[in-house]
């Protein structure tokens, strides 16, 4: 009883630690990911040309395009070109050439050739908004289409670009946090070793007392069938010699 109680807690140890290194490897990895992915992030943003892969990244600052992004969120931005934008699509867009803003609203009207310029312009409605913009965006001031929204990353990137400085001791501190735990579960492992140890020691044990005992049964055996044998090689020794007399006698007769 004792053993199987002992045999399903040790099961349970070693299944705990293996989720817990899982657990942990994959954590590695995904932060390790998450920080060379923010660094790329943070390194295309040096200037407001500069993209990643075609693509730029923008935090949503405001509520005016809920349900479908929320602030905090962060929205992936194809850059591309007004021929390729069709009403529908989610475009960012600088609205004005004055300032460094960007605002993320949905196109409700395209205007090619607006007012024979050869523009295009577009007009644009943010989902959560009751009215459309007052303004037209010109395809000059037109960044790209959205194709990826990851929901409250912005916030986090936003944490790493403007306090990047807490950023080492706080991976400092998961990482300790993790050692510690392995160290908690670590003892367990070994105990389970040292108790399987002990098992095989204790069957090899029991081997022996086993064979020990099956000759100590098999000896006084042996040691009757060696005494018969002896008896018997007396007894030919001794009808030997009685046949050798005889002769002796019939030839002296």
């Amino acid at each position: 009883m004792d053993n199987s109680i002992t045999s399903e807690q040790t099961g349970g140890s070693r299944a705990g630690f293996r989720v817990f290194r899982l657990i942990r490897t994959i954590f590695i990895y995904l932060l390790s990911a998450a920080i060379i992915i923010a660094a790329l992030l943070f390194a295309s943003s040096a200037t407001p040309d500069k993209s990643l892969f075609g693509y730029r990244y923008y935090t949503v600052l405001t509520p005016s395009m809920e349900p479908a992004y929320s602030v905090g969120d962060m929205v992936f931005v194809k850059i591309e070109n007004a021929d390729n934008i069709n009403v529908g699509d989610v475009i960012t867009f600088n609205p004005s050439s004055y300032s460094d803003a960007y605002l993320t609203h949905r196109v409700v009207e395209k205007i090619p050739d607006y007012q024979g310029s050869g523009v295009t312009c577009f007009r644009t409605k943010g989902d959560a908004n009751d009215s459309e913009d007052s303004f037209l965006i010109d395809e000059g001031r037109v960044i790209g289409t959205v194709k990826l929204g990851i929901p409250k990353l912005g916030y986090v990137v936003r944490f790493v670009q403007l306090r990047w400085y807490f950023v080492v001791p706080i991976i400092i501190l998961i990482f300790v946090f993790f050692k510690l735990i392995g160290i908690y579960l670590g003892p367990a492992k070994k105990k389970d070793s040292e108790d399987d140890a002990e098992q095989i020691e204790g069957e090899a044990e029991g081997d022996a007392s086993d064979k020990k005992e099956l000759a100590e049964k098999t000896a006084p055996k042996e040691e009757a069938g060696a005494e018969t044998a002896a008896a018997q090689n007396k007894a030919d020794s001794e009808n030997s010699s009685v046949a050798g007399e005889d002769k002796e006698d019939i030839k002296s007769e």
